[in-house]
């Protein structure tokens, strides 16, 4: 093996005879990129795959790849991502793929890992158990070409071999799982654990990965929904572990599927927080104001029943959690506001001159409706006059103004700034 000096992107042929060893172009020294004898030159598509281990079946999967690359009429190369301890790296380089060694640090980490080392404009990634078929990535091919951005892999619009996935996977926690995170971002898909999926390398890139273990997947699929990418899913064939190969789940212990299924959730929920809180806020302020605000004067009765003070501490208690609610979801918003349209349309209603007079006039007449019930405490020598006076509901209003006028300006600060840490962090929207 000789030792060449040179960027994973400039590695576009090598010599006949022997197997480089590329440092890596990022300042990391644990990674080294391995390049094959016989290495493609411009590839279109890219199989980026973590490897733990699979020594059993690294052989079949490389030629799989190949002979898919062959019936998609495509010009593709395999990058196995390594952390493994056996002869996986020496066989696949052997077959032909590239071998990026890297240390163990998780399955989310391998594809960081990766991403300054993928050449092609498309990207397919997946696992290399020869569980998901490559010998059958035509219609990935076609799709990219039509223009798509991410190609999600279906195992439930496919084939499942039988035995090939457990019960409880297959009738449970996928689909619910796939149920909420539907639910929650108003999406489509059918199968979001599928592991076989595509991506072009620009999107990747604007992903900005930053799970570790398991829970990547979910960040991705739900990233894509973010950057609205062009997205479709294929079905794929899913089938059963080689005899002798044990899966990482199960080579993890039972608990390993429970511990990948709850940090999916976690990453659903976290990428997801403004749906707790932007509607249900916003329901939450348009009761409490419908119930506050009628009251501002005195008690109103409907029908039978008489709207008090204590219906109108309700309403104020239901108006302040709806506000912070509305404006936590709008926070939530901006934090993963991958196109810049979130931050567009927010501080256009939030600017800050227009919305700083409005805090000051909310301050202003909340102070003038509280004051009142405050003349009132001091002309009766510090002691609340018996009784519900109107004062006391003009002053329920007063506080709702006050605290709602100063979260409001509260609430500009902190979106001005968040806005300015996101144009730095996913660039100033056009």
């Amino acid at each position: 093996m000789i030792s060449a000096t040179s960027s994973a992107s400039s590695s576009e042929a090598v010599g006949p005879a022997h197997l480089y060893s590329v440092p890596a172009r990022i300042e990391d020294p644990e990674i080294q990129l391995l390049v094959p004898a016989m290495d493609v030159v411009r590839p279109e598509i890219s199989v980026v795959i973590p490897a733990l281990n699979e020594e059993l079946t690294i052989s079949d999967f490389v030629d799989w790849c190949h002979e898919g690359f062959a019936k998609a009429g495509i010009v593709g190369e395999v990058l196995i991502i390594d952390s493994g301890s056996d002869r996986t790296s020496e066989i696949a380089l052997a077959k032909g793929a590239r071998v990026l060694k890297t240390p163990r640090r998780g399955l989310g980490r391998a594809y960081i890992d990766a991403l300054p080392y993928i050449r092609a404009e498309y990207v397919l990634m997946g696992d290399a158990d020869c569980t998901y078929d490559f010998r059958e990535i035509g219609e990935f091919v076609e799709k990219f070409r039509a223009g798509d951005e991410f190609v999600m892999g279906s195992r439930y619009r496919g084939y499942i071999e039988p035995g090939s996935m457990p019960k409880l996977h297959r009738y449970l926690g996928t689909p619910v799982t796939t149920w909420i995170l539907n639910f929650l971002y108003s999406s489509k898909f059918s199968d979001i654990h599928c592991g076989m999926r595509g991506i072009t390398r620009e999107a990747l890139g604007r992903l900005h990965l930053e799970s570790q273990s398991w829970e990547y997947a979910s960040e991705m699929v739900l990233k894509s929904v973010h950057l609205k990418l062009k997205t479709t899913e294929v079905p794929v064939r899913f089938l059963k572990d080689r005899d002798g190969r044990l899966s990482h789940h199960k080579r993890s212990g039972w608990f390993s599927p429970w511990h990948a299924a709850w940090i999916n959730l976690r990453a659903m929920f976290v990428y997801g927080a403004d749906f707790f809180v932007l509607k249900p806020g916003f329901l939450l302020l348009v009761l409490g104001l419908v119930l506050t605000l009628p009251l501002t004067f005195g008690p109103v009765k409907v029908g039978a029943v008489t709207f008090s003070l204590y219906w109108m501490l309700a309403g104020l208690t239901a108006t302040l959690m709806g506000l912070q609610g509305v404006y936590l979801g709008c926070l939530a918003r901006v934090f993963y506001d991958f196109t810049g349209s979130s931050r567009r349309r927010l501080l256009a209603i939030f600017s800050y001159t227009r919305t700083a007079l409005i805090s000051g006039v909310m301050l202003v007449a909340g102070l003038g409706l509280t004051l009142p019930l405050i003349i009132s405490y001091v002309h009766h020598g510090l002691a609340l006059p018996a009784g519900f006076v109107v004062e006391s509901y003009q002053a329920v209003t007063g506080l709702m103004l006050i605290i709602g006028g100063f979260s409001t300006f509260v609430f500009t600060l902190l979106l001005h700034a968040a806005a300015k840490l996101a144009d730095r962090t996913y660039g100033r929207p056009q």
